[in-house]
């Protein structure tokens, strides 16, 4: 990522303390316009930590999160959302009971003021058939989404994302529960939606296990161990890093 490319994501200097469990300590992190950051470590690293803080989950002990240059630590989660965060979690988290168009409409209603109220139909189905034939659901479109494969599920999770027209999207493991098949699908997806705007948004953080496909698909890479961040750069740095190699990625992952 270049030097001059804005940082449209920040979180600076932040720290995180439940009781004694000190779960971030002192740790930056720049999502940049026009591209995907990657945020890995171990399990319990406080990669999910960080994530809630950023939305607004969680308050930091010490810190702030900024947005486009906007301190917005003080900001509640659903105002976050409508200035432009959006985000998918660990566990798939739909509206089980509704088809795959019924998810996307309910999120599109939910980021955009008064919507609920009939406000903005016309942009809402514009939206939701754009974010459809993006995803190439349109066959699923009136499928109850609880029937649905983990890989299809995921791809739904993603199109709510999108519905809520983020600035920046933050995605928790979402290659969690895939084939090679449906992560390299994903991956396509991932590297359309970032690609297509031209204005460098959505912006994407992306918290991953899959090595491949961070090293595939990221820009910049932050490294996190026991809730400190030990390594940032692109995915050739972290890759020859011996820290990293150390804490998290092993020789097999990095030959």
């Amino acid at each position: 990522m270049p030097d001059d490319v804005p940082a449209l994501l920040e979180a600076v200097s932040v720290s995180v303390r439940f009781g004694g469990v000190q779960a971030l300590s002192d740790v930056d992190l720049a999502v940049h316009a026009g591209g995907i950051t990657g945020l890995i470590g171990p399990n319990g690293a406080g990669k999910t930590t960080m994530f809630n803080v950023l939305t607004g989950l969680t308050a930091p002990t010490a810190g702030s999160v900024r947005l486009d240059g906007a301190d917005i630590s003080g900001w509640a989660p659903h105002r976050r959302g409508r200035a432009g965060l959006a985000r998918t979690f660990q566990r798939l988290e739909l509206f089980t009971g509704l088809s795959v168009e019924e998810n996307l409409v309910a999120a599109w209603e939910a980021s955009h003021a008064g919507a609920v109220f009939g406000r903005g139909r016309a942009q809402r189905r514009a939206r939701v058939a754009e974010v459809l034939a993006l995803l190439a659901l349109g066959p699923v479109a009136h499928r109850r989404t609880g029937d649905l494969p983990t890989g299809l599920g995921r791809l739904v999770e993603l199109g709510r994302a999108l519905c809520a027209d983020p600035r920046v999207l933050l995605l928790d493991e979402p290659s969690s529960g895939l084939d090679a098949g449906e992560t390299a699908r994903f991956r396509d997806v991932l590297l359309d939606v970032v690609g297509r705007s031209g204005d460098g948004e959505p912006a994407v953080l992306l918290v991953e296990h899959d090595m491949g496909l961070v090293m595939e698909v990221c820009d910049r890479v932050t490294v996190l161990d026991f809730g400190a961040r030990i390594a940032e750069g692109t995915p050739e740095e972290i890759r020859a890093d011996p820290t990293v190699q150390a804490a998290y990625l092993g020789e097999t992952v990095v030959a």
